[in-house]
Formats: structure tokens, sequence, C-alpha cells
């Protein structure tokens, strides 16, 4: 496999340097061949968890691993054969996507892909306009142990899905801050084709329940009350399977990598266009229904 030279866009996240990490550091346990961060544009929002971490990100990156700092996200275009557009605050994505679209590399959104619907058939609108391969999703979506259980058969089909873990809200995102994890292991467990969501709220708990069209039903957990762990309660026709990824021996954020790294040389998402959007619009609609306190139509 040859080697991508591959720009960062948005130095406001810790997954900038857990991904350089994994590709640069060829010694680093679980390491991903195949790409190596070249340089960055550092970016960042008007946001307080973003334009705080900027420079300390910044100054890391260019004294551990010598990655060259550019002025712009079309100078990192330019100059690699790869994206990942990190920027933590979804909001900027799409301005952000716009900028490096015409330049026709293949770009790894992170979490969120948007903060709204609208935006997130945007992207994929100006993605068929240029055309450019774009690819978004939770690292979780790809944990290994979660993966393992989807593939086993044994027990059946899925017929629902339980998904737990920490759900701190940021007022600029409300769930799509935390809730895009647990969303994107439900949905890669059920597909598309949720109908209703439906929220109920405490200080400290959310839970967000999701009706699909053929009758099934999954559910997200989330607290706040300092429990941090992720995982999945998978229901099969002949028995439940319960998921624990902390226990995994492999990092999610390596999962992630390596089916980033498979797209960014064939140009193949894993995960269906339709699929993204449909995250993006359940977690809309369950920001909705949180504020109603009623169930809302998809």
């Amino acid at each position: 496999m040859s080697k991508l030279k591959i720009g960062l866009i948005g130095l406001d996240t810790s997954h900038v340097l857990a991904f350089t990490k994994l590709l640069n550091n060829e010694d680093a346990p679980f390491h991903v061949p195949g790409g190596k961060v070249i340089l960055a544009f550092p970016g960042g929002s008007d946001m307080e968890l973003s334009h705080t971490r900027v420079d300390g990100y910044t100054k890391e990156l260019s004294e551990q691993y010598g990655i060259k700092m550019v002025q712009s996200p079309e100078e990192v275009a330019e100059e690699c054969d790869a994206i990942l557009l990190e920027s933590v605050d979804g909001r900027v994505h799409l301005e952000q996507f716009e900028t490096v679209a015409p330049y026709g590399k293949p770009v790894f959104v992170d979490k969120p892909l948007t903060t709204t619907t609208k935006e997130a058939k945007e992207i994929f609108q100006l993605a068929k306009q240029y055309p450019t391969k774009v690819m978004s999703c939770s690292s979780l979506r790809f944990a290994e142990g979660f993966s393992e259980s989807l593939s086993q058969h044994e027990k059946g089909e899925i017929i629902g899905v339980d998904c737990s873990g920490p759900l701190a809200l940021e007022p600029t995102h409300d769930l799509f801050w935390y809730g895009i994890h647990t969303a994107e292991m439900l949905f890669r467990s059920l597909g598309t084709g949720c109908k209703t969501v439906t929220v109920i709220k405490s200080a400290d708990h959310d839970v967000i329940v999701g009706e699909w069209k053929d009758g099934r039903i999954g559910s997200l957990r989330g607290n706040r009350k300092g429990n941090t762990a992720f995982g999945a309660l998978i229901h099969k026709e002949k028995g439940s399977e319960f998921v624990d990824v902390s226990l995994d021996q492999k990092p999610y954020y390596a999962c992630l990598l390596e089916e980033i790294i498979a797209f960014f040389h064939t140009g193949l998402s894993p995960i269906d266009e339709a699929e993204t959007v449909e995250i993006i619009r359940f977690l809309e609609a369950a920001n909705e229904s949180r504020s109603t306190g009623s169930p809302v139509a998809m």
C-alpha cells in the first residue's frame, strides 16, 4: 500500500494527536500503515472548547511530529493526497468542506458531520458536484468488540439495540456533542428506516428511543454522572449480547483509522450517504423532542 500524504484541518481535538501518532509512528502499538500526516491548518471556531485548545495541539504536533503548519484549508488541499477534517465544531464543517471540495481529494469529516440535516445534504451535494469522496462517522462505529458482535449470526438477526455512554451537553450542539457516538452504534446495528424519535430527560440522564418502520426499537441511554464507558446491548432473535467497548484490546481510534485509510485509497466509504444523513436527522429530531417532550417524526 502506498503512503498517502495526509493533511489536517482543525487542531482543536485530541483526535489529531491520536491519528497522527497511529499514522506517523511506525513503532506505535496498532500503527496504521498507508498514510502519513505532513501538514495542518490549525483552524478552530468561536466555540470555547475549540479556540482554547488550538494552541496546545498545534504546538504538540509541530514539536513532536514536525507537522508543517499552513495558513488556510486550501493550502492543505493543494499539498496533500487526502484530508482529515477534524474541527471539533460541527457547525463549521460545511464552510470548511466547501473550501476544499474543488480540489477533489478524499475527505474524512470527523463527527458530527454537521449539526443540521440541511447542511449534511449540502455537503453530499458538493461532493457530487466536484466530485469529491467524503466519509464521516464516530470512532465508536468500528469499535473492535462491537464489530465482532455484529458479525456473528449464530443467534439470528438483530431485533433491537440499546446503546449507552456518557452524554455531556455543549450549548451549541446539545445531543450532537456526545450523542453522535451512541447514535453511530445504533444505526450501524439497525440501519436506516427510523420513523419517530422520543426523548425522556432529567438533569443527569437522557433516554432517546427510536422506532423503526419495520417495528424494531432502538435506544440510546446517556448519563452525566461520571460513567464514561460506552456499550451496547444487542438483541438478536435467539439471545442478547452485551458489548463493553472499554474491554477492547485495539483502541477504537485505530479501528476507525483503518477504515479511513482504506477509504482514502479506494474512494469507497464503508457508510452509505443515506445512513449518515439519517443519523444527523435522528439527532436533530432528538434535540427537538428533548425540548418539547413529544415524539418527533423523522
